[in-house]
């Protein structure tokens, strides 16, 4: 579907600069509602709550629109995904027109019956999540009492159905440790891939960053550990890394490129090119309840705000890694500089570098204990 849709309540859009990359991956989070509460959630702190989120006609339509946009993989995210009862129709019509789909879940209320279903509506891929490599601490984490041996179960239904099963783990101070058993737990279950993501810290994490911040020591044992492990388990465990910012020489190139091969959409329908960029209160994200996906990766002002190198500073667009790293991450520059053009505080050339790992050493020295959980901000018995 790829009508024209009413803009007129909405700024002109931004100058178009061409040729403009095809995204090939769209993360269709369908809705904020989890049972678990994890302190480092990507999820913003302001969370869309039930009666904001998108319909399943509308999502069915982003899903045809992506597929004729380029869009090779929609990763079915949230929250918790299958708090939707029309996943499978979803599923179903992403097949149809032509979608890989990943479904990232974290799996303890997932019965053996909803599995099946989804699995028949022809699911390509699992991504699940541990918090911990063991009970106590996937359930501390998590918030959520049996959470560990829940997720367990659900893993083991995943490969009985034939379903190639990815394991991911987002580590900081409370299971950086664990590394070797995550790597150990992933292989029991018969994943053939693991992402060892370290927090980074936007949203829910940035909030809880000084109960989760590890330290500099730890951090580069566990790359020695995840490094080592690659070369050990080639072949039978593809092992991804995102690595931390705050200890970096250099950024991450979040996105590969900002508005260059991915977008995200909100459970509300606001189109993101990442996950974090709510953060950034300058920008205007247009929804796909006004325009259609087509628009608002070509036009729309947020899209185009970072897109390419006219946009850096000029220790960014001077510099010989520009079109490595795209600038680095916006949402840590608004985070750290409070400018979402500066220079990312993670590159050893900006001027708030050592200010960063000032930030991370303070953190991994504190004695926070406590975490503030993610939740909704008020109760709500419709979530």
């Amino acid at each position: 579907m790829n009508e024209r849709v009413n803009v007129a309540s909405h700024a002109a859009p931004a100058p178009l600069r061409a040729p403009l990359p095809i995204p090939y991956g769209m993360l269709a989070e369908l809705t904020h509602r989890c049972p678990l509460m994890c302190p480092y959630c990507s999820n913003p702190v302001e969370l869309d709550r039930r009666n904001a989120e998108l319909d399943t006609a509308t999502w069915l339509r982003v899903f045809e629109e992506a597929a004729k946009l380029g869009v090779l993989q929609v990763h079915l995210s949230g929250g918790e995904p299958t708090a939707r009862r029309d996943l499978e129709e979803m599923i179903r019509h992403c097949v149809k027109v032509g979608l890989y789909t990943n479904l990232i879940t974290a799996g303890v209320g997932v019965t053996p019956e909803r599995l099946q279903a989804i699995s028949d509506a022809g699911i390509d891929h699992v991504q699940l999540s541990f918090q911990g490599a063991t009970p106590e601490v996937t359930d501390h984490v998590s918030n959520f009492k049996g959470a560990h041996e829940r997720k367990l179960a659900v893993a083991r239904e995943v490969r009985r159905l034939g379903l190639p099963l990815t394991i991911n783990s987002v580590v900081h101070r409370a299971n950086i440790h664990q590394i070797p058993d995550f790597l150990e737990l992933a292989l029991s279950l018969g994943a053939r891939r693991i992402e060892i993501a370290h927090a980074q810290y936007y949203g829910w994490a940035l909030r809880n960053r000084g109960a989760l911040m590890p330290t500099r020591e730890q951090v580069f044992k566990a790359l020695d550990v995840v490094e080592e492990a690659r070369v050990r388990l080639k072949g039978v465990l593809t092992i991804d890394a995102v690595v931390p910012d705050y200890y970096a020489k250099y950024p991450k190139a979040c996105m590969n490129g900002w508005g260059r091969q991915s977008l995200n959409v909100t459970p509300s329908g606001k189109v993101l090119p990442c996950h974090a960029a709510e953060m950034i209160p300058s920008l205007d994200f247009w929804n796909v309840r006004e325009h259609s996906l087509a628009e608002i990766w070509q036009a729309s002002p947020a899209f185009n705000a970072f897109r390419g190198t006219d946009w850096m500073p000029d220790l960014c667009r001077s510099c010989e890694r520009k079109e490595i790293d795209w600038g680095g991450c916006r949402c840590q520059a608004m985070a750290i500089a409070g400018d979402a053009a500066a220079t990312d505080p993670a590159c050893h050339k900006s001027p708030l570098h050592a200010h960063l790992l000032a930030l991370a050493e303070a953190d991994a020295a504190a004695d926070v204990a406590e975490y503030d959980y993610r939740r909704f901000s008020t109760p709500d018995r419709a979530q």
